[in-house]
């Protein structure tokens, strides 16, 4: 998958922009605040439909205008592909894909696909375990359509069973009368678990494999990560759907007096982790600073195997100002694993990161510079 250009208007500081990558390592250059991550926050929208930065659509849209737009020109194993996007500040957003209205965003999701690594991801093992989830959730919706219906679903029906457990909590309910109207939502949000939990637990499995691989690769093998998905179910139990849907709600329904005193739901896929451990100790308590950053940049590269693994082509790796932020032995690292591969990578030291790349990375690079919102290639 190969992301050729994206356009665009009056998104964050852009006021209008056309922007063209090779198919190798482009290096997107300037210093703090020119329009780096918003560049790179506009290619991550068309892949998951949203902002990585959680902003609202307001957000996204230059000051003092009313609309932004997005169009990326990519091409995927069959033919070239341009999908676009236009937001206003009602929160409107139209979608669009080779010029036909897509309905709704979960149907865009996917078509294009992102890592993106972020210098919060290097916190991934340290933080606590919604940092992770997110990290499930994102990749999770690129590969499989139906995992974001059900994370959608899972989404608006836990708010609302939060929202029946609140008001009952608050009005003293007795369970008695609150239980029928709670098994509904209790019935739903089970059904919706018992679909991601699987999804979940399959993509850890094989992060066990990529990620300990690429781990291993930096340390010599002296080293032996694991990773394990800790979800609603025990390991094991998310096979067989109909199955887990019935464990799930039994494990809820055994709450329903502790959840109406917390006003919230207290089991469920919202809960999720990833617990990882190094040597088979806990990589959050005992492993260092570099470590922990080590165990991060072997997540994020191997998503993009798992990636080229469902898909059978590798994503297109979105690196937000990484280089900095790594030791000059894994920047190195990460500049040898990102061969053959399309990398659009921020960062503010020029002349460190070509000559780097030149050593370390023989494939086709650009450099593009940005200041104030504007863009130009430069020889490189």
């Amino acid at each position: 998958m190969i992301c050729q250009s994206v356009s665009l208007k009056n998104f964050r500081n852009i006021p209008a922009a056309h922007v063209n990558f090779c198919s190798g390592i482009n290096l997107v250059m300037g210093n703090n605040a020119q329009g780096k991550t918003n560049l790179l926050e506009s290619i991550a929208l068309m892949a998951i439909g949203k902002s990585f930065r959680d902003a609202k659509e307001a957000e996204m849209i230059r000051f003092g205008q009313t609309q932004s737009m997005v169009e990326l020109t990519y091409h995927d194993t069959v033919r070239q592909q341009i999908a676009s996007v236009m937001m206003d500040a009602t929160k409107r957003r139209v979608w669009m894909q080779n010029g036909n209205k897509v309905p709704k965003v979960a149907d865009m999701v996917g078509q294009f696909r992102t890592v993106i690594f972020m210098p919060e991801h290097l916190s991934l093992i340290k933080s606590g375990p919604e940092l992770r989830r997110n990290f499930l959730d994102i990749a999770l919706c690129q590969m499989r359509p139906v995992y974001m219906n059900a994370l959608q679903r899972y989404n608006g029906i836990l708010k609302e069973r939060n929202r029946l457990l609140k008001q009952a909590g608050e009005q003293g309910t007795p369970l008695s009368v609150l239980s029928p109207m709670l098994d509904v939502w209790t019935e739903q949000l089970a059904a919706a678990a018992a679909v991601l939990a699987p999804y979940r637990a399959e993509f850890v499995e094989k992060m066990n494999r990529a990620a300990v691989e690429v781990f291993c690769e930096m340390t010599d093998g002296k080293e032996i990560p694991r990773f394990v998905y800790k979800g609603v179910l025990g390991y094991g139990e998310e096979n067989q759907q109909n199955d887990a849907k019935n464990k799930i709600f039994q494990k809820m329904e055994e709450s329903y007096i502790r959840e109406i005193a917390a006003g919230v739901t207290l089991h469920g896929c919202h809960r999720d982790d990833i617990e990882i451990y190094l040597n088979d100790k806990s990589a959050r308590l005992y492993a260092s600073q570099g470590q922990q950053r080590s165990l991060s940049l072997s997540m994020k590269l191997a998503e993009g195997e798992i990636s080229k693994e469902t898909h059978g082509d590798y994503p297109v790796f979105l690196f937000d100002d990484v280089l900095s932020e790594l030791d000059r032995g894994r920047r190195e690292y990460l500049i040898s694993k990102i061969s053959g591969k399309q990398v659009v990578m921020t960062g503010c030291e020029q002349i460190d990161a070509i000559s780097q790349i030149k050593h370390r990375n023989t494939q086709e690079h650009r450099v593009i510079s940005v200041e104030g919102g504007a863009f130009f290639e430069e020889e490189s």
